[in-house]
């Protein structure tokens, strides 16, 4: 296991506190963009969080009233024209691999989306196991409005778990935005808040989560990302496995002991 608090990132500001992670994108001139350092950075990070013993939640957050704008035009965009197709794989497979250190760290990740929040960033918040948003925010999967298909970093497999697949089709195909009332209806957004108040309601969240059983935690997220792939005999069992292990630990006694004393259980992680 390992500390990182003391994480030093060149390409995103990063912040543990009590238990929390909170990574915001940089450059919010430019509606905090991605580029190649950024994502290979942010990729390292989520990998290394799954040996993190002093991180039980990460807040993806905004940065002064925007997500992320995406692959950075400049940046990306215009050196991957000029690569050829083992340079091109070697990208597109990395920026896979963000969503797979997410979906792999064993930590529960919430997004907290403030206006613009298209392209790889949709991804990002996409990937995250829980969202919030503002009034303003708009999120598009606009790949196609660039010459690319909609199928992007798990986009065709994780979006139509989300909000159905005939919506996914819809957004994956057209590149549209859609508001925060369409994404709170579709069940993509889990709540909306104010800007002033959404950082704040993030933590808030954030927070309830880390007080909680946290090694469960990673047994929820590992099982919510795997059951998908099982049969409904297979996922039966897997789960009867996985609360058999979570029934192991100190947690499990604790909650047991407080509810008999009619006391709060206070959670530990182990």
């Amino acid at each position: 296991m390992t500390q990182m608090a003391g994480l030093r990132p060149e390409h995103f500001h990063w912040q543990v506190s009590d238990g929390v992670a909170t990574i915001r994108l940089t450059r919010p001139e430019r509606k905090n963009p991605l580029t190649f350092d950024s994502y290979a950075e942010l990729r390292d990070t989520f990998r290394a969080l799954a040996y993190a013993e002093d991180v039980d939640v990460v807040v993806f957050a905004s940065n002064e009233g925007n997500f992320c704008s995406g692959g950075d035009v400049h940046d990306i965009i215009g050196p991957l024209v000029a690569m050829d197709m083992k340079e091109l794989l070697a990208f597109t497979r990395m920026t896979g691999d963000l969503v797979k250190g997410m979906l792999h760290c064993g930590k529960p990740v919430i997004a907290a989306v403030d206006g613009i929040c298209v392209g790889a960033g949709a991804i990002i918040a996409m990937a995250a196991d829980l969202r919030l948003a503002t009034p303003t925010a708009k999120c598009a999967f606009l790949f196609t409005r660039v010459g690319l298909a909609g199928c992007d970093m798990g986009a065709c497999a994780m979006l139509p778990r989300i909000i159905g697949q005939g919506r996914a089709a819809e957004l994956l195909y057209t590149g549209r935005a859609f508001d925060a009332d369409e994404g709170l209806a579709w069940g993509f957004w889990n709540a909306l808040h104010p800007s002033d108040a959404l950082e704040a309601e993030a933590m808030k969240l954030a927070t309830r989560i880390g007080a909680g059983p946290t090694f469960a935690h990673g047994i929820t997220k590992t099982q919510l990302n795997q059951e998908w792939n099982m049969s409904l005999d297979q996922a039966i069992e897997a789960e009867a496995q996985a609360q058999a292990i979570c029934m192991q630990t100190r947690d499990f006694e604790r909650a047991y002991k407080a509810f008999v004393a009619k006391e709060k259980p206070v959670f530990e992680g182990d």
